[in-house]
């Protein structure tokens, strides 16, 4: 495919998606302060919003994967895309750094925080077990990161029956995942506002989670083009960037449960 440009360049026709991308991002955080703010219409223009930006995301996607086929990333194209995810990838690890940064500030000087009582978790609080759903989740991530591996060495070697076994079972590992901390936190032993725990402890591991389900639609995307036949042995970053992105969700996890579910659990089992 990469054959078919005479250049290896990624020129392309003009596209509306930036454009349109751009106002519905402006149309739902505008929405988002308004209803923020208890203006009638706000969540309504918030909601527009987020269809319009998942419109305009799936269109675009779309219109890459067109350009896979046409021959329009060659190899330079490929590579450039490569460092994108890794950028990509490195901005959401910041992301997860503010988290730990609030959790750790909190921890490591609890007598700097009047609501905790000076000790770390609040005295008195009963947290969650760390070996029971927790570790049961953490071994069900890993057993993901291996089928996911699992399916990218079989595409790299020309088995798409084993491609597409891999990325089914890393979907149905990653919505067991996501349906277990569900009923965690519907069975919390504390809520969201009770103090600086919580609010850490559900801020961290709840995006974690919406990653987790970002990252499983990611692959049923890409389970859905391997039954269309897309994806060769030489040319599959869609697949390659949606493996990077289950990593990452796995890594994450693993720092999660070491420092909030087992350190947060040994210390309120100290006091």
């Amino acid at each position: 495919m990469a054959g078919a440009k005479n250049h290896p360049y990624h020129i392309l026709p003009a596209s509306i998606w930036p454009f349109a991308g751009a106002f519905s991002a402006l149309a739902m955080a505008a929405g988002g302060v308004m209803w923020m703010h208890e203006y009638a219409f706000g969540g309504y223009v918030f909601f527009a919003g987020l269809l319009a930006v998942l419109f305009v995301m799936g269109s675009w996607w779309v219109d890459v994967v067109r350009e896979a086929h046409a021959g329009d990333h060659t190899p330079i194209v490929q590579l450039h895309l490569r460092y994108g995810m890794i950028l990509f990838i490195a901005s959401e690890v910041m992301f997860f750094v503010a988290w730990f940064w609030a959790w750790f500030n909190a921890s490591l000087f609890p007598s700097a925080v009047d609501s905790v009582g000076g000790v770390w978790p609040p005295k008195g609080m009963e947290v969650l077990d760390p070996f029971g759903f927790p570790l049961l989740n953490t071994l069900i991530l890993l057993c993901s990161g291996t089928t996911v591996t699992w399916a990218h060495h079989a595409l790299i070697n020309g088995d798409r029956d084993g491609l597409k076994k891999g990325l089914l079972a890393t979907i149905v590992l990653g919505a067991i995942f996501s349906c277990i901390q569900a009923w965690e936190y519907a069975h919390a032993p504390f809520g969201f506002a009770d103090n600086i725990y919580t609010s850490a402890f559900f801020m961290a591991t709840g995006f974690h989670g919406f990653h987790v389900i970002v990252g499983t639609i990611f692959l049923i995307v890409c389970l859905m083009r391997a039954n269309k036949g897309d994806f060769t042995p030489k040319q599959h970053f869609g697949f390659e960037a949606a493996a990077w992105y289950w990593h990452f969700v796995d890594v994450v996890w693993l720092f999660l449960f070491v420092a909030v579910y087992v350190w947060g659990g040994w210390g309120a089992a100290t006091h």
